[in-house]
This record gives C-alpha cells, sequence and structure tokens, in this order.
C-alpha cells in the first residue's frame, strides 16, 4: 500500500527540518568550541604574562625606577643648570652681537678682552640655544672675513627650529662653496635653501642664485627651472619682477646651443 502524498510530504518536510536543527546545534557547538579554544589562549598567554611578571618582578620595578629617575634627572638639569646657562649666555653673547652689527667681525667672534666672543660662548655654554644661536652668528663672521671652511663647519652645526635663520644658513654654505670655487656644491645648497621654507621673501633669492650658477655649469634646463618657478610662484618678488629677462637670455641660449653656426 502506497503512502499518500500529503503523508510523504510532511515526513521529508520534518526530516528536513530535523536535519537544519541538527546543522545548527553542530555549528552553534563549533563556535562554542572556537570560543573555548580562545579564552584559553587568552587565559595562557594571560599566565605566562603573570608567570614573566612574577619572574623578574625585581628587574621590572628596577627598570621602571630608572626611567622615572632619568625623567626627573632630566627635568631637573634642564631647570637648574641650563636655563641659568641659557640666560647668562644670552647676557654675555649681548656685546659680541652688537660687534656683529657693526660688521666687527673679528671682535664678534674672538671678544674684545672684557666681553667673550661667539667662539667663547659655544665653548662656555654647550647645550644651550645660545650656544647653537653663536655657531650662526660664527658661521655668518667667517664667511665674511674669507674664511669659508671654517663657515661652513660652524654653518653646518647649527641647528634651530627658526625657519628663516635655518634657510639663511644652508644659504650661506652655498656661499662659502662658491667662494671656494665649487659651484656644483654651491648650486645644491641654493637649491636646498630655496625649498626649505618656501617664502616670497627668501625663495627667489636662492632661486636666482641657484639659476646664475646652474648657467655657467651649463646646466641650462634646470636654470630655466629656477627662473620659471620665479615667474609663476614668485611674480610679485624683486626677482620675479625682473626675471623675463634672465628666461629670455637661457630660451636663446639653448637655441644657439642647440643650432651652431
Amino acid at each position: 500500500m502506497k503512502t499518500p502524498f500529503h503523508k510523504r510530504n510532511k515526513t521529508i518536510t520534518f526530516a528536513g527540518n530535523l536535519n537544519k536543527r541538527n546543522m545548527a546545534k553542530k555549528a552553534t557547538k563549533k563556535k562554542i568550541q572556537e570560543a573555548d579554544k580562545r579564552l584559553e589562549s587568552f587565559e595562557d598567554a594571560l599566565t605566562k604574562t603573570e608567570l614573566f611578571i612574577e619572574n623578574y618582578q625585581k628587574q621590572l620595578t628596577i627598570g621602571a625606577l630608572v626611567i622615572v629617575l632619568v625623567v626627573v634627572g632630566f627635568v631637573f638639569f634642564k631647570k637648574m643648570v641650563i636655563a641659568p646657562k641659557q640666560k647668562e649666555a644670552l647676557s654675555q653673547m649681548f656685546v659680541a652681537e652688537k660687534y656683529f652689527e657693526r660688521d666687527s667681525f673679528n671682535l664678534a667672534l674672538n671678544g674684545d678682552g672684557n666681553n667673550p666672543g661667539f667662539l667663547d660662548i659655544i665653548d662656555e655654554y654647550k647645550m644651550t640655544k645660545a650656544a647653537n644661536l653663536a655657531k650662526y652668528y660664527a658661521g655668518i663672521s667667517y664667511l665674511n672675513l674669507g674664511q669659508y671652511e671654517d663657515a661652513i663647519d660652524r654653518l653646518k652645526s647649527f641647528k634651530s627650529d627658526d625657519l628663516m635663520l635655518s634657510v639663511i644658513a644652508v644659504g650661506a654654505v652655498g656661499d662659502a662653496y662658491m667662494q671656494m670655487g665649487d659651484k656644483e656644491t654651491a648650486s645644491k645648497y641654493y637649491l636646498e635653501a630655496a625649498h626649505k621654507g618656501k617664502t616670497d621673501f627668501i625663495t627667489p633669492i636662492y632661486l636666482i642664485k641657484a639659476g646664475e650658477v646652474l648657467e655657467d655649469l651649463g646646466d641650462l634646463d634646470q636654470a630655466l627651472e629656477c627662473y620659471q618657478e620665479i615667474k609663476d610662484k614668485y611674480p610679485k618678488s624683486k626677482e620675479g619682477q625682473n626675471i623675463e629677462k634672465y628666461i629670455t637670455r637661457v630660451e636663446l641660449e639653448k637655441k644657439l646651443g642647440s643650432n651652431p653656426q
């Protein structure tokens, strides 16, 4: 006797539902097992960490104390040693700065017998901002005295967050190399100065310097790039008002070079 269709259909549906429930139970069981494994891994890692801390508690405590002492010591040193030195150095450097402003570069560097010069400030007040600033002054002083290697050494050792001073220092290194006849290195420093801190006042100055040196070196394409940058980005600057003649000159040189007579 055949089972009626509607009964067979109910049996199939029941079996399907039963299968789905079994699959759901298996999936849930699998998820629970995976969660248990993750929990076990976490507990294992936690146990290892606890064991590490327990085994090396003394060393960790000493390490933390050392860090605290270093930080406290640095703050104390900066406040109680460097700060007073900085104030004293600025006071001592006042006369040297006055000599510098009057272009008395030798006196500015070496002092006048009663007041220290920039070199004295650098030696006696190391680690102060005043000593760092004295390196800049010393570098410019050496440059004006024609002692170009000394100028380069001092200017390269000068570091500052002051954008204008740092740009001028880099450009002055370029000037020193230029005076020594090293045009290629000079051009690199002029370009670095031009792009170190882009301002309407100072960037065109070093772009012009770089362009002229590059022309002398025969690198007309890069020279033209310098002049074109002034025309495009700094047209209102002093250099920008006269830049067309530089561009015209280089373009003419390029034409003559590509069409020799």
